[in-house]
């Protein structure tokens, strides 16, 4: 059996540590349960970020409406009759009564139901039952409350505050590094809500490092490199690149190709048409081709299966994922083929959040509309995956662990950089006072 070997033609990565700091950071952990920190995130940062609330597919047409809620705040996004997209504070004008909740479409005007004061899709009130009642009152006094709307390739991001700095300006970098990747052609079939007991912040956290691969993810780490897989900070924004389908140079013997290509299988194997088991294909390794080689170009087989031609990506186009994340609470993961968009939402109190996966799948651009299904999970009932799975059974542990009373802060290592400028970001929001931010010395880039 031939050893696995990464591409003798690629220079070497930047490895995840970067320049090592002179001592670890310190995050105080009652950023994670405290109530009172929870509700300055409520009233500081939640409604003055971009989030991503959904994605192009679920408001395709016009009529088409998606409810979106973070927290206390509901917001409702339309497609109007013209085609514009529109956002909304999801609340009647007359005694703030929710106008839409889930997703629909066919909608031709936006009735309250509890009164029946109704408004169009533009935002315009339109009709108020029994309107002398209120004496001398304008229609055009009580519009809905406007919420900025923005879409970068199909994700739709919101905004409640309408002076926020435009979208395109606050996702820095992320759009024009990852251009080359054609987000656009992605489509959204599904989104997974899964309700989990830990923080939001703790779920993030999970899709903000590498560091755990090595211990949390055994099958991941025999076909992931876990320590070349260089970090760069932004500044709302972030990203690291992990090459898959080599194994881990933490791993003191050498793994087979056929040994890769089974974990590989084990892990990511939907992302390749290829069912666990299948063995490795080694009549169609020709000379001098890695592992990495051979499941590219399953990779793109699978993908002309569905009309989708990724001819034109090379084997650390397609193998290398892109992990990038976006403040406050958005990660990305893309490569040729995969877009995964991962969300984590603060919960009814600061031990409980929910994790929202968007799925998609490339697809050829005439491709008719599929309406994106949407599910509702506990974090016992989802089996996301293998990977996602070992991520998920974690979080209540993790989160139960930070109350413990000698657990006064997390201490993190400069591989977990993109967590601590989450929290840098955090800080500046609320601003904090000094005595409340964290001890952090800085950290490369």
């Amino acid at each position: 059996m031939a050893l696995s070997s990464t591409r003798n033609d690629s220079p070497r990565r930047a490895d995840a540590i970067g320049d090592p700091p002179q001592r670890p950071t310190l995050v105080p952990a009652d950023r994670y349960y405290s109530p009172a920190f929870a509700r300055l995130e409520v009233e500081r940062m939640w409604p003055r970020v971009w989030q991503a609330a959904c994605t192009v597919d679920h408001v395709a047409e016009a009529g088409d409406y998606f409810e979106y809620r973070c927290g206390p705040y509901s917001v409702l996004i339309v497609r109007d009759d013209d085609g514009a997209l529109r956002a909304f504070q999801n609340a009647c004008r007359h005694r703030g009564n929710a106008l839409c909740t889930g997703a629909g479409s066919s909608l031709r005007e936006l009735k309250c139901g509890y009164h029946g004061w109704t408004w169009d899709l533009a935002g315009a009130l339109k009709r108020i039952p029994n309107r002398k009642g209120f004496g001398s009152v304008h229609m055009s006094e009580f519009p809905l409350a406007p919420v900025r709307v923005d879409t970068w390739e199909r994700l739709v991001f919101v905004n409640l505050d309408m002076s926020a700095m435009p979208l395109a300006d606050y996702l820095e970098a992320v759009p024009g590094d990852i251009a080359w990747c054609g987000l656009g052609d992605f489509r959204c079939y599904a989104t997974m809500t899964i309700d989990v007991d830990a923080n939001w912040k703790t779920i993030a956290d999970g899709y903000s490092e590498t560091y755990h691969v090595q211990t949390l993810h055994p099958e991941l780490h025999r076909c992931m490199d876990d320590v070349y897989a260089p970090q760069t900070i932004w500044g709302h924004t972030g990203k690291s690149e992990s090459l898959y389908g080599v194994p881990s140079p933490r791993l003191a013997d050498a793994l087979s190709d056929e040994e890769v290509w089974d974990a590989y299988v084990c892990t990511q194997g939907p992302l390749m048409g290829v069912a666990e088991g299948t063995p490795f294909p080694r009549d169609r390794q020709s000379p001098g081709q890695t592992v990495a080689d051979v499941i590219a170009t399953q990779i793109k087989e699978f993908a002309a299966g569905r009309g989708v031609d990724i001819g034109w990506a090379d084997t650390d186009q397609v193998m290398c994922l892109h992990q990038y994340n976006i403040f406050p609470n958005l990660t990305l993961l893309a490569s040729a083929d995969h877009l995964t968009v991962m969300t984590s939402l603060p919960g009814p109190d600061p031990d409980r959040g929910q994790l929202v996966m968007t799925l998609t799948t490339r697809m050829p651009p005439d491709a008719p509309r599929v309406r994106p299904t949407d599910v509702r999970l506990a974090a016992d009932e989802a089996h996301p995956g293998v990977v996602m799975s070992q991520d998920l059974a974690v979080l209540s542990g993790l989160q139960r662990g930070l109350h413990q009373p000698a657990i006064t802060h997390l201490t993190l290592s400069a591989e977990e950089r993109r967590i601590i400028n989450m929290h840098r970001n955090l800080e500046r929001y609320l601003d904090l006072p000094e005595s409340e931010r964290m001890s952090a010395a800085e950290v490369g880039g």
